[in-house]
């Protein structure tokens, strides 16, 4: 059988694997060898010209420094642009420390927003109350916000866990029954949890065993919820519907062909949005009385 097999060379082991994965990402089956000659991937006859165009359009994309590299050993990609979100998120603390009246105005405050105020929803995921609230935010949002972004694109993963954080937020609003406030990204996070956990959804029509992985996957991410998002002095209900909004939005964009999710004016277009909404939801807590 494996004589039947075309060869694509490789320069090394890591780009193999990475390799591998693209194609794995694609429907192609391939095999990594290493022999003498050096490292390479055995493909099928009738899906050797389609792998090298997969190849070759993966290499256009990523000329020069990578955003998206491989994590070794996980088979898992990861976005180094969630240190930008990181450096957001901190940017807004010290801004909300410098300057009076920016917390009061953007913190989630049930009564406020069952008045009308619904841009708190948004406004209140930015912020956070000290120095470990924002740390322990950073450093679990930093790997799932890269796991996000580098499975669904920067722009949509971003964009599509800060709905989920916020969908988290309304959650919290609409269960507890006693006047509420509330603050932090941690449903921004869950959210990435949410669409890390569901990124196998697409396996399940493709491979016999897909099934099997996707449930596997989504109990470890409600495993990890429950031990990173289950503390008693954080907002539990947040947590939970930030993660089952995650999920579901995870699902949905699983559908789409990877690299359509990776399309540059794609993520280009959800950076845009995402950075109107902050703006407009800001734009009227700070003109709100």
């Amino acid at each position: 059988m494996e004589g039947a097999l075309l060869s694509i060379r490789a320069r090394s082991r890591r780009q193999a694997m990475e390799w591998g994965l693209v194609l794995a990402s694609q429907g192609i089956q391939a095999v990594i060898d290493h022999s003498s000659e050096g490292w390479a991937l055995l493909v099928e006859p009738g899906d050797y010209e389609r792998a090298r165009a997969a190849l070759r359009e993966y290499q256009l994309e990523n000329r020069g420094w990578r955003w998206r590299q491989p994590l070794p050993q996980t088979g898992l990609l990861f976005h180094w642009g969630s240190v930008g979100w990181v450096a957001a998120i901190g940017a807004v603390y010290y801004w909300s420390a410098l300057v009076p009246g920016v917390k009061s105005a953007g913190i989630l405050n049930s009564d406020k927003v069952r008045e009308g105020q619904w841009w708190l929803l948004w406004t209140a995921i930015t912020l956070h109350e000290n120095v470990p609230h924002l740390m322990a935010n950073a450093t679990t949002g930093f790997i799932l916000m890269g796991l996000a972004m580098a499975r669904y694109g920067a722009g949509v993963g971003l964009l599509a866990a800060f709905v989920a954080g916020a969908v988290g937020n309304a959650a919290s609003l609409l269960l507890y029954s006693e006047p509420h406030f509330g603050l932090g990204a941690s449903g921004m996070v869950m959210g990435a949890l949410g669409l890390v956990t569901v990124q196998s959804f697409s396996f399940w029509r493709q491979y016999p065993l897909g099934g099997r992985l996707f449930f596997r996957a989504f109990a470890a991410g409600v495993l990890i919820l429950a031990l990173v998002g289950f503390s008693p002095a954080s907002d539990m209900v947040a947590h939970v519907g930030g993660f089952i909004a995650g999920a579901l939005f995870g699902c949905g964009l699983g559908c789409a062909p990877p690299e359509r999710l990776q399309h540059g004016p794609l993520n280009a277009g959800a950076m845009a949005a995402l950075a109107a909404i902050l703006a407009a939801t800001w734009r009227l807590a700070l003109r709100a009385p």
